[in-house]
């Protein structure tokens, strides 16, 4: 699990859940917003990630508004950026919008890149 979950006892090896782990941010931060320029990571829209023992892969994600243009397309995006992840096995998303996104879910790093920084 990550962002700011709990992780719990994994069948995955240590090492191998973080590679998987890292692999997975890595493909987010390769999926943009259109309208934004930044990813959808750093922008905060990816609420949760969960790796079940069988390397799937169950993301919640949100907009950054619920009448995006992309919403839905981004979805499909996002699982065929994780699904490209060496291990990952299924990947299913959900779009969520409790809590609602707002900018301070913004990394520095999008901040700067959409110049409020």
């Amino acid at each position: 699990m990550v962002n700011g979950g709990n992780p719990s006892v994994s069948a995955i090896p240590a090492e191998e859940l973080t590679r998987i782990t890292d692999d997975i941010v890595a493909a987010l931060k390769t999926v943009y917003d259109p309208e934004i320029p930044a990813d959808i990571y750093e922008l905060g829209l990816i609420y949760k990630i969960d790796i079940d023992d069988d390397r799937n892969v169950d993301i919640q994600m949100t907009l950054t508004a619920p009448g995006c243009p992309v919403a839905g397309e981004m979805p499909g995006w996002v699982e065929n950026a994780v699904g490209s992840v060496e291990g990952v096995q299924v990947v299913r998303v959900e779009l969520v919008f409790d809590p609602p996104w707002t900018p301070e879910r913004m990394s520095e790093e999008a901040q700067v890149a959409v110049g409020w920084y």
